[in-house]
């Protein structure tokens, strides 16, 4: 404990309450650590979607939430009771209009303090669905003492309240926009604090290294620094390891969340259209013999396996005097320029022209998969031809699909008679994901924010080791190893500022 109250009384007296909230600090009680203004009123909003609906819910949170709801509202016996109901109890009745003429027929739930979602007393008023019936209960509260909840502020006072960290608020809002399976169940899992749980035992690895220089700086007679430089950096290695791995989850989790960029190019007549129909299993794209069929851009997301593909099909790629053309060709350009993945089809019975050196270019830095297309066919481009062209369009000495393997790969494809797909969605794995989806037990970092401060705390641990490296005094481990814990206190919310935090919730749903 001796350690312990030395290190936080100098801390405190330097104005830095992180270690409050890290529940470390002894003088935790008399600390308020981050400080946001938090409006203390009686909130009110509806809490399901505004629609023709069975049920909708208007939500109450606050300090007075119980007894403005009590105002409008009756039980079986015309009795104003809300108040005598105890916690985590639903009860029939009536929401009144002032006149005393019944509004509707509804269920009351009452969850009273902290033993609710906002940590407030919260009731529940369950209404039959409809905009205009939910519209009138809720004008009916509001006039009873409520105001108009802002945008994700119960979630924000369930924030504020320390009920969850702003990773679990973040991770409320994910689960409600996700678009698959994954973003799903990771976003649960961040709910359920997979990330929280990560990020604080980093936190407490760093803290406790802080914690030892500070103190054996003070009481260098007891506690002696010999030898300390090996032990740290073996700790700084280790605890940069893990936020490496943090961040190769953070590419893989924006790609397996939001999808994969993927665009089709090729010249005019090559498959292209016939290839987006074949991925989506039903004939989207007008596929005809005539070169300049698709004119624009055709945007579909679709399951390819376990992957999201949000893949464009785009105008063929050639030199045009048609006015429509030659914007769809300029459009196919720019979109191309911005997608994870390039599908370049090639029509394998013809062969290669000007046109494909402008796709080259177009490509030159993108992860590529060439699909020789028509395998059906008799073939005239081969893998020596598009290694060739490669080489007299870059001037290129080598094998351009053996050195650059990482990140250009070519398959035989025949859109026609749909052979090939199970090789293109295992090279598309191999891309991204290393040849694997996901493991139930792995950590995905799904958030950019999160991305943005791990990467800061990288920074920081770099400058503790290359201090350590030119044998700094201690006190420079001390403040790139704070820098690095701050940077980490950004995800749960301990170091972030009132603005963003605002910011933040401001993109939630009303209700929420």
């Amino acid at each position: 404990m001796f350690v312990w109250q030395n290190f936080v009384n100098k801390v405190c007296k330097s104005e830095i309450c992180n270690f409050a909230k890290a529940k470390l600090c002894p003088r935790s009680h008399e600390c308020s650590g981050m400080v946001i203004s938090m409006k203390i009123d009686t909130i009110a909003a509806i809490a399901t979607a505004i629609s023709d609906a069975g049920i909708g819910i208007i939500r109450v949170s606050g300090e007075e939430a119980v007894s403005i709801v009590q105002k409008i509202y009756q039980n079986k016996e015309k009795k104003n009771v809300l108040d005598q109901y105890a916690s985590h109890t639903i009860h029939y009745g009536f929401i009144m209009e002032e006149d005393g003429t019944v509004l509707d027929e509804v269920m009351v739930s009452v969850m009273k303090a902290p033993y609710s979602y906002t940590m407030e007393d919260t009731v529940e008023i369950n209404c039959h669905g409809g905009a205009l019936m939910m519209k009138k209960i809720l004008m009916a509260v509001i006039h009873a003492g409520a105001r108009m909840a802002e945008p994700g502020e119960f979630t924000k006072r369930a924030f504020l309240n320390g009920r969850i960290d702003l990773s679990k608020a973040e991770a409320v809002m994910d689960i409600i926009h996700a678009k698959n399976e994954f973003a799903l169940k990771t976003s649960v899992k961040q709910l359920r604090g997979s990330v929280y749980d990560k990020v604080k035992e980093l936190r407490d690895q760093i803290l406790y290294e802080i914690a030892f220089i500070e103190s054996a700086l003070d009481d260098p007679e007891h506690i002696s620094l010999e030898g300390y430089e090996e032990k740290l950096s073996n700790q700084v290695f280790s605890i940069m390891e893990e936020l490496e791995k943090l961040l190769v989850s953070a590419d893989d989790g924006r790609i397996l969340k939001e999808g994969i960029r993927t665009v089709i190019v090729g010249r005019p007549n090559v498959g292209k259209s016939s290839l987006l129909n074949l991925l989506m299993g039903q004939e989207r794209a007008i596929v005809t013999d005539i070169a300049g069929t698709t004119r624009d851009a055709l945007e579909e997301t679709i399951r390819f396996g376990d992957i999201t593909l949000h893949i464009t099909d785009t105008a063929g790629i050639r030199d045009t005097e048609d006015v429509v053309e030659k914007i769809g060709v300029e459009r196919a350009k720019k979109i191309s320029e911005d997608a994870d993945l390039i599908l370049y089809v090639i029509d394998s019975s013809e062969v290669l022209d000007k046109n494909d050196e402008a796709i080259l270019k177009l490509i030159e830095g993108k992860k590529t998969i060439i699909l020789l297309n028509k395998s059906d066919l008799s073939e005239v481009t081969n893998q020596k031809a598009i290694e060739d062209l490669y080489q007299k369009v870059f001037d290129y000495d080598g094998q351009f699909l053996t050195d650059k393997a990482d990140s250009v790969s070519l398959l035989r494809i025949s859109a026609k008679e749909k052979e090939g797909l199970d090789a293109l969605r295992a090279q598309i794995e191999d891309y991204f994901f290393h040849g694997k989806i996901m493991s139930e037990n792995e950590l995905y970092i799904t958030n950019v924010r999160h991305k943005e401060a791990i990467l800061e705390a990288v920074e920081s641990m770099r400058r503790v080791r290359q201090s350590l490296e030119n044998h700094m005094p201690e006190d420079f481990y001390s403040i790139d190893l704070m820098g690095a814990y701050a940077s980490l206190g950004k995800i749960l919310g301990e170091e972030v500022g009132e603005d963003l935090v605002n910011k933040i919730f401001s993109e939630f749903c009303m209700g929420k």
